[in-house]
């Protein structure tokens, strides 16, 4: 069977720097950084005060107060981007074949702040009496089932759980899935909502997270003085589809997944390879898997944690994979702008690099002050630009070794 083009027909987005994926990609043209001080509970007692929240989110805009309550944040918002990126699709499903279409979306940590309460709970009542919804608010795989049961999916629907590199693993998953001939349509993406108490003081233990507590100075990749990331939260989803299946239907394609790599470092449970060599690999494969070459790449949205091991790793990854021409790519880190939304992050920037190719514009790495000679490709600093693209390439490596590698291309009406 000859393998199947898959284009990008629905986006929706609720992240700290928009409510809509629209919203999200006019902040990022404009370098809006959606970082600041914690609101969603308390940090009289914690080091760190900043993150990247989702700010004014309504969860009754997408479903009442009732089912509400019986959701942890995570699902919320995963479901809230989902039915944007379904809405913006035009997918019936009453005109499909439900076993042809698939949910793909990934948590890192699914219901952290339930976990958290629900032990409160228990401590204080007896662990018989916590909630009966304990369990199914908590567990991973939860954000994808309820995008199923909404708009009534019945392909396969999973949860890849690979960390930071999890919402680019669910990108590529449903290219995969589609590419092979095993479903015609798939909402795939990432939703995370490790802002709490539990989550900053795990990642701050062991020393992941910034100890900035000035919003414009914390999440700064590529910049010598960066000392590690700011946690965010939010959701992404995108729809693909077959291109045969979106033509037939008469849908507006934003773009192409061409290519996916990944790999693992098998090194250590969260420092990354020194040599990054799975990581170059990873890349290698995507472009590979493309049919381009490395010459053809026109931006690379990056990795670009804030941490000093990852920054200057994933540069000498990129140095290596693109010899010469590393010189001459745009590189920027859009988590400057949002924080690390762990494994939501790489589906936010599928979402944010399809975007960039339709409008022929690079959205900036911001706050970016102290170069360093370790990161010295063009991070495109502080101000995003305009330019002809054809190629992308957005990365993701996470805890564990986990790397995933995405190429995007601009639709072409073809």
């Amino acid at each position: 069977m000859t393998e199947r083009r898959v284009v990008i027909t629905g986006l929706g987005a609720v992240t700290p720097i928009g409510l809509t994926a629209d919203e999200t990609w006019r902040s990022a043209k404009d370098g809006v950084c959606g970082i600041g001080e914690i609101t969603l509970y308390d940090t009289a007692n914690q080091k760190v005060k900043i993150a990247g929240e989702v700010k004014n989110f309504q969860p009754e805009n997408y479903m009442d107060k009732r089912e509400a309550r019986k959701l942890d944040r995570f699902t919320q918002l995963a479901i809230a981007a989902a039915d944007q990126a379904f809405r913006d699709s035009g997918i019936v499903t009453e005109r499909e074949n439900a076993y042809r279409c698939a949910v793909i979306v990934s948590s890192g940590i699914g219901g952290l702040g339930t976990i958290a309460d629900e032990h409160a709970r228990g401590e204080q009542k007896g662990f018989d009496r916590v909630s009966p919804y304990f369990i199914p608010m908590s567990i991973a795989n939860m954000g994808a089932a309820h995008i199923a049961i909404r708009c009534g999916f019945r392909g396969m629907v999973t949860c890849p759980v690979t960390a930071c590199a999890g919402g680019t693993n669910a990108v590529g998953d449903a290219m995969r899935l589609i590419r092979g001939g095993h479903a015609e349509v798939a909402i795939c993406g990432g939703a995370e909502a490790s802002i709490t108490p539990l989550g900053i003081g795990g990642f701050t233990s062991m020393k992941a997270l910034s100890e900035s507590n000035d919003p414009n100075r914390a999440s700064i990749p590529f910049d010598k003085e960066r000392d590690g990331f700011v946690m965010g939260e939010g959701a992404a989803m995108l729809v693909l589809e077959s291109l045969e299946h979106a033509q037939a239907r008469g849908a507006n394609i934003y773009g192409e997944v061409i290519g996916y790599g990944a790999t693992c470092d098998a090194y250590h449970i969260t420092a990354p390879d020194p040599d990054g060599g799975a990581a170059q690999e990873c890349m290698r494969q995507a472009i590979e898997d493309a049919g381009i070459t490395p010459e053809q790449v026109d931006y690379i949205n990056a990795h670009g944690t804030s941490t000093p091991l990852n920054d200057k790793g994933e540069t000498a990854a990129v140095k290596a994979v693109f010899g010469e021409y590393a010189k001459h790519l745009m590189i920027s880190s859009t988590k400057s702008m949002t924080g690390h939304l762990l494994g939501a992050s790489g589906a936010v920037e599928a979402l944010l690099s399809t975007l960039a190719l339709k409008d022929g514009f690079v959205p900036p790495t911001v706050n970016y002050r102290v170069p360093d000679e370790e990161c010295d490709l063009d991070v495109v600093p502080n101000t995003g630009r305009k330019a002809d693209l054809r190629f992308a390439l957005s990365n993701s490596l996470g805890f564990g070794g986990h790397n995933a590698s995405l190429i995007l291309k601009r639709w072409e009406g073809e």
